[in-house]
């Protein structure tokens, strides 16, 4: 009865394989398609880039939701409570988005873009680009970060948890830490982009996983047998998180090909603090891990949620602020367009480093 299924697992694991081994080409290959096509289709990729509400694009979040599905397949409730059993990871991700990556982000804003950068830009937009590095800085990530821990194993349950602390954080400190830095008090946030990126991006997914784990266990005689289940499965639909990753690169550099064109030097200056700011976070969190001897199903995926941003908040915050063609505005847009070249560097790094960690607890 099982003998047709074992055959088909190594045709199967050899796809996932084949995606993940050469990643970082797709994602090279898909920026110069969407670079391409943003500036050859420019109608098409304005029709989709109105399909959006609250900054939120409706395309891009259904493709984030077939990116984020197969970890929420992988979420076993029954553990969650065991996770307060396990606070270093919870510590260290809370530390670094809350506590140092806001400030090291607008640390940077000021020493690039008032002194360094100063006779390169325009000086009349150097607080916009600040502005646009500070509302990324304040955001951390809400959908990637599953992509990002599926593609370095890490502990669904934990991720999942990891989250939600984020989002109910963000409720309450997002727009105080942006008014301290930025120096304004009147910062309104967009509650309509916050709570339907939680609801498209976690609440859904969520929903869907649980009902799809309970539909696999249901039939089997005990855990061992419902986990096996669930791990066919979700090796079954890991390829379709990948095309989904591929073809959200494309769209997202298609949205922007014409800035790209048109300023590339501009689009170059304001990538170097956001990439010193990617890779310096990823550093302090991946070491803090390391240091605190944290299991790297743990230790990668809070060192990658410290390090990657909610962009759609940031960028309806720059929008509503400063205007939809300010400085802001296009930094926290070049904030899109490197992470996820970025983000995959880093899960790169992660896996080729995972013996740097214990395997459990």
């Amino acid at each position: 009865m099982n003998q047709p299924d074992r055959n088909n697992r190594p045709d199967i694991a050899s796809n996932i394989g084949f995606f993940e081994r050469y990643l970082s080409l797709w994602v090279a290959l898909c920026i110069a398609a969407g670079i391409v096509l943003g500036n050859a289709l420019p109608t098409l990729f304005q029709a989709l880039a109105r399909l959006e509400y609250g900054s939120v694009n409706f395309v891009v979040a259904v493709l984030i939701w077939f990116m984020v599905y197969p970890m929420m397949v992988a979420v076993d409730f029954g553990s969650l409570k065991q996770i307060h059993q396990r606070p270093k990871g919870l510590i260290i991700t809370l530390t670094v988005n809350w506590l140092i990556k806001p400030f090291t982000m607008a640390a940077l804003g000021v020493l690039f873009f008032q002194y360094l950068f100063a006779d390169l830009i325009d000086p009349e937009n150097t607080g916009q680009y600040i502005a646009g590095l500070i509302l990324l800085g304040a955001a951390p990530c809400t959908a990637m970060v599953f992509v990002w821990s599926q593609l370095t194993r890490g502990d669904a349950n934990y991720t999942l948890v990891q989250v939600a602390l984020n989002d109910v954080i963000m409720i309450f400190a997002f727009a105080p830490i942006v008014a301290l830095l930025l120096g304004v008090t009147d910062i309104e946030v967009p509650w309509a982009t916050l709570l339907l990126s939680v609801g498209l991006y976690v609440i859904i997914p969520l929903l869907a996983g649980i009902i799809t784990r309970s539909a696999l266990s249901a039939n089997t005689a005990s855990k061992a047998q419902a986990a096996a289940a669930v791990t066919r499965f979700t090796d079954r639909v890991k390829p379709l998180s990948i095309l989904g990753l591929l073809t959200t690169v494309v769209l997202l550099f298609g949205f922007q090909g014409n800035i790209i064109i048109a300023q590339p030097l501009l689009i170059g200056l304001i990538a170097v603090p956001l990439l010193l700011q990617s890779y310096g976070i990823f550093a302090i969190a991946y070491a803090a891990a390391k240091l605190w001897r944290v299991p790297f199903n743990v230790a990668a995926p809070c060192a990658l949620i410290g390090t990657s941003n909610f962009f759609e908040l940031a960028v309806a915050v720059a929008i509503g602020l400063f205007g939809l063609n300010s400085g802001a505005a296009l930094v926290t847009v070049v904030g899109v367009l490197v992470e996820v070249p970025v983000m995959l560097s880093l899960v790169a790094f992660a896996n080729r480093t995972r013996h740097w960690f214990p395997e459990l607890a």
